[in-house]
């Protein structure tokens, strides 16, 4: 697949995706786009048929913010509705926020979790006991460690994966 640019007018943001980023990273987005707009050509953003976002709802909506007047885009038109819900989710374990209840009630958390989403919900059994909200939450706890190489970082990663920690990367 090859990427091309089009007019950012284009693209449409995916009401579907459950990613978000909060302030402050949203600025350094919109800061790193106005700063390398380069960037975009080497990570375009990927859309369906109908132009609307399956990954890089965030870098779309900081392009936006930035005033830029084309985005490179990946247009990915063979993939299933399924396939599409799929990569939505593996395109974003690494990167912003995830809104909770739209995950917990519109995607089937057993699929989340092979694609790579720690889910920080219980997973509904086939009991009909009514389980107390305080125990309906699962705890995931979290740190953020900043390395000065990609060497570093591949190789603090690959230790914490073979120890058994889940890890994601976050631009």
């Amino acid at each position: 697949m090859n990427s091309k640019k089009v007019k950012i007018s284009e693209v449409k943001i995916n009401e579907n995706n459950p990613r978000f980023i909060k302030d402050d990273k949203f600025n350094k987005l919109v800061k790193s786009i106005k700063e390398f707009p380069q960037m975009l050509d080497i990570r375009p953003i990927v859309v369906n048929a109908q132009m609307i976002v399956l990954g890089g709802n965030m870098r779309l909506k900081a392009c936006q913010e930035a005033g830029l007047k084309e985005v490179p885009v990946i247009i990915a038109d063979n993939l299933t509705e399924d396939q599409q819900r799929e990569f939505l989710i593996k395109d974003n374990v690494s990167g912003g926020e995830w809104d909770w209840d739209m995950l917990a009630n519109e995607w089937d958390s057993e699929l989340l979790e092979d694609w790579g989403l720690d889910l920080k919900f219980a997973k509904e059994d086939d009991s009909e006991e009514e389980i107390p909200e305080e125990q309906t939450y699962i705890p995931v706890f979290r740190f953020e460690v900043t390395c000065s190489t990609e060497k570093e970082k591949n190789k603090l990663m690959a230790d914490l994966l073979l120890k058994g920690f889940s890890c994601t990367e976050d631009y």
